[in-house]
């Protein structure tokens, strides 16, 4: 065998056992669609969309942070209320590749929750975990997720510091209780800096809806650092970023070696911009009979807005409703 063809051989090799090493980094779910019973239809391009090649379809992850990340990939473990979703966002990516788009469901919105009735809809996660979550949500949106993720903001603490940091610019002061943490103005966080960033609450004027906000402009700060820095596009800066990621999430079991190299791909060709990251429709806020501070969905808006989802058509949707979700301005609160 000739010595380029060893060499060759052995990236090979290499490639393979980091990918395999990616995947077993990832904690496993199972199939928490397995327990579903009735499921909206498989997700397909939009009739007569261009760019879309090789029978590539849209994919829907939805994503959540949680306080509780290990006990909820062991349903050994699971304990009904005592698990947290503190975020809760899906993510469509169209099948033309083309961009993607992130979208937060408020964690206190008011839903119909299976067999529970009416609830906040981070309860689904507390009451029976991944797959009431995700029953919920499909029931809710009619959209069907194909795959479903659990993370933490510790964890995107790592991986801000894996990357040397992130960009982001404050509109005012940032404290930590007393203690000042960072002037208004541009700067390059830490994780640990930005973690105080997104834990802040008491300072913003619209709360959880300023909180949600910031917990999208650091999504978006990584994403464009991790752009910037061509960190995909280099095995020296990449290997050590995807371990950090690998190891930051929790999954259904259908997150293979291939789906994960998908999505790499398919972020490999976006810029920040090409990523659009709102809040769905929201009439307001409200209480519930029973006395619970809630969110209202304003539902007809909603209720388009997850059509054009199932549809594959987001962009036409926001390029005709921009003033219907709650998009990320170029510097949050």
């Amino acid at each position: 065998m000739s010595l380029v063809a060893v060499l060759g051989l052995g990236g090979i090799v290499a490639v393979w056992a980091v990918q395999q090493r990616l995947v077993g980094n990832v904690e496993s779910l199972g199939d928490p669609f397995d327990a579903i019973p009735t499921r909206p239809p498989a997700a397909a391009p939009a009739p007569g969309a261009e760019g879309v090649t090789n029978g590539a379809v849209p994919l829907n992850l939805l994503v959540v942070g949680s306080d509780s990340r290990i006990s909820a990939g062991d349903p050994s473990q699971w304990k009904a209320g005592a698990q947290r979703t503190d975020a809760i966002m899906l993510i469509h990516l169209p099948a033309d590749r083309r961009g993607a788009y992130a979208m937060s469901i408020p964690r206190d919105s008011w839903v119909d929750v299976p067999g529970r009735g009416k609830a906040k809809i981070n309860a689904a996660f507390s009451y029976g975990g991944p797959s009431l979550l995700i029953q919920t949500v499909e029931q809710l949106t009619n959209v069907r997720i194909d795959h479903f993720a659990v993370t933490d903001f510790e964890s995107f603490q790592a991986i801000t510091d894996q990357l040397g940091g992130v960009q982001i610019t404050l509109k005012k002061d940032l404290y930590s209780g007393s203690r000042l943490v960072l002037p208004a103005g541009e700067h390059l966080m830490s994780g640990d800096q930005a973690l105080a960033y997104v834990r802040d609450r008491k300072s913003l004027a619209r709360g959880d809806f300023d909180r949600v906000q910031r917990q999208q402009a650091w999504m978006r700060a990584i994403f464009a650092r991790m752009r910037n820095e061509q960190t995909l596009q280099n095995p020296v800066k990449s290997v050590p970023f995807l371990d950090a990621v690998s190891k930051s999430i929790a999954a259904d079991d259908g997150l293979t070696r291939d789906v994960m190299t998908d999505l790499v791909d398919r972020a490999k060709g976006l810029g920040s911009s090409d990523i659009a990251f709102f809040t769905v429709p929201i009439a307001g806020t409200g209480r519930s009979a029973d006395g619970q501070s809630i969110v209202n969905l304003a539902q007809p808006a909603f209720d388009e807005l997850m059509a054009a989802v199932a549809a594959d058509d987001v962009a036409t949707y926001l390029e005709a409703n921009p003033d219907d979700v709650d998009l990320l301005p170029p510097v949050a609160s």
